[in-house]
């Protein structure tokens, strides 16, 4: 290795106490704490630079080092003859590139330039300041800090199957404080539910929530304007808070959380690696003394625990946890039909009919249906999991202005007729099925939509089937179609009539008759 300069604060004292107070190697040496020989070098290297005490208090530690050692540095090391660094730096990206090769070039150009262990410590030292980190400075009570990591298995008792969990982590910026719980999955709702939690634990909420970028909380990652997700901004629009998504490929941005995965990780999970549980409620009640343990262990550093930091500093600074809790919604976009009916779920719900055609945010939860449009709650109804029936409201509907919608049942009814008198026949079956004709609307459109991909005669044939066995709905006129049965010939032949075959084996009608005078 190469030899390692001193201080410049020694040179300089150095420096005085040889020129001003004229003091001796030896005495240099027991005053400064340095090798005779540094002193007898250093003095040398001064004289024979020519420069005195006067000069040399003037100076700044780059220009003393350059007036002590010149052009030629350590014996023979010059400063001209450094090499580029940037030019290095780029080199080695490049495969089977070595710093000792450049070495060999370098000393090939300047035979009189540094040796490699001197040429390899500059190049460390230079390298070093590319890789500058911003010290964060967090403030009380402004960020939470969120991710999730693998987390322990859970075993099915019956049939011993294990199921991996996901360990979600939060921390909070100014004292560490960390909240853990366990969940099956990564998905929206249990991630959004942990957060609603991790608020419930602390009594509080933090003024801005910092996740990772993965698609639960981020639709879109982008560097500047990263899209969140609406489920996500609805429950920080209910506590007040916000959600800074940290930069794609940037982990330093949320250091805080990476370092208490760590900390989960070895404080809980490690605790927890011998035990065997069979539930996720099982695993969280064994998570959550060990996460109660954590925060109360006093930090080495502060001599405090994260509780007694939280409690002084971010709790006082953070937003109030309001009441009300946040229940989970899901939200969806959809396009009112002509039926002014919107599908949500496989279910269909009604809204005012002047939005027909019309885009509609809809918000689901458990029990209701909300639709706003323009951000603009226009209706609401209770939810129904029953697949492909209708919730429809009153008011929705249409009264003495109906003939003046664009779509009527006398037209539909009109327009079918164009195509045929079997066709015209099964639309107005199925108008008559529903209690409201405009009910059944999107299912006249659909076999008006069949027009693009089958001609007249087919759709006609196609109904004439539907009426005869009595299947008159869209997709029995679509599975009529798709499987070419519009085409049989038996379609327009009479119907057969069936005569027993004549055969001496065979029982004739005389046979079951009674005999005369028996009782009937």
């Amino acid at each position: 290795m190469a030899r390692r300069r001193i201080d410049m604060h020694k040179l300089r004292e150095i420096l005085r106490l040889k020129y001003e107070c004229g003091l001796s190697d030896r005495q240099v040496v027991k005053s400064c704490a340095v090798s005779r020989r540094t002193v007898s070098i250093y003095w040398k290297q001064a004289q024979s630079a020519r420069l005195d005490w006067t000069q040399a208090k003037g100076l700044d530690d780059t220009e003393l080092e350059k007036a002590v050692w010149g052009r030629d540095r350590a014996g023979g090391r010059g400063t001209n003859a450094l090499p580029e660094f940037n030019y290095l730096h780029k080199e080695l990206k490049r495969p089977h590139v070595t710093l000792q090769l450049l070495w060999q070039e370098y000393k090939e150009e300047n035979p009189d330039g540094c040796q490699y262990s001197w040429f390899q410590e500059r190049y460390g030292r230079w390298r070093k300041k590319l890789n500058i980190s911003m010290r964060q400075e967090h403030r009380a009570g402004e960020k939470m800090f969120v991710d999730y990591c693998d987390g322990l298995y859970i075993t099915d008792p019956a049939t011993g199957e294990k199921t991996e969990t996901q360990l979600f982590v939060g921390v909070w910026g100014a004292s560490n404080y960390t909240y853990v719980e366990a969940s099956l999955t990564q998905e929206k709702e249990p991630w959004i539910m942990a957060h609603v939690r991790a608020f419930e634990d602390s009594g509080c909420v933090p003024r801005a929530v910092v996740p990772d970028n993965l698609k639960t909380g981020v639709t879109k990652a982008c560097r500047y304007e990263p899209e969140i997700n609406r489920t996500y901004l609805d429950m920080a629009q209910h506590y007040g808070t916000t959600i800074l998504a940290a930069r794609p490929g940037k982990p330093k941005d949320k250091a805080k959380v990476e370092a208490g995965v760590l900390v989960a990780q070895r404080w809980i999970l490690a605790c927890l690696r011998n035990r065997r549980f069979s539930s996720l409620h099982e695993l969280n009640e064994a998570i959550r003394p060990l996460r109660e343990k954590l925060n109360n262990r006093r930090m080495r550093e502060l001599d405090r625990s994260r509780k007694e930091l939280f409690e002084t500093l971010d709790k006082p600074a953070a937003l109030p946890l309001i009441s009300q809790r946040y229940e989970y919604a899901d939200w969806q976009k959809a396009r009112v039909n002509i039926d002014y009916h919107i599908t949500v779920a496989w279910h269909y719900y009604s809204v005012p009919y002047q939005l027909i055609h019309e885009q509609v945010d809809v918000r689901m939860t458990g029990n209701t249906v909300e639709v706003f449009h323009k951000n603009r709650r226009i209706t609401s109804h209770m939810r129904s999991h029953v697949r492909g029936r209708y919730t429809t409201k009153p008011e929705h509907l249409p009264s003495a202005h109906q003939k003046h919608l664009e779509w009527t049942p006398e037209r539909i009814i009109d327009w079918a007729g164009k195509i045929g008198a079997c066709t015209k026949e099964v639309v107005i079956t199925i108008l008559g099925s529903k209690k409201h004709p405009a009910l059944t609307y999107r299912s006249c459109l659909g076999i008006f939509r069949l027009h693009r991909y089958y001609p007249k005669e087919r759709i006609e044939n196609a109904a004439r089937r539907a009426l005869k066995f009595r299947t008159c709905t869209y997709k029995n006129m679509k599975a009529i179609l798709a499987g070419n049965l519009d085409q049989q010939t038996d379609l327009f032949s009479e119907p057969v009539k069936l005569v027993s075959p004549m055969h001496e084996n065979i029982r004739g009608q005389e046979y079951y008759r009674e005999p005369a005078g028996q009782p009937q």
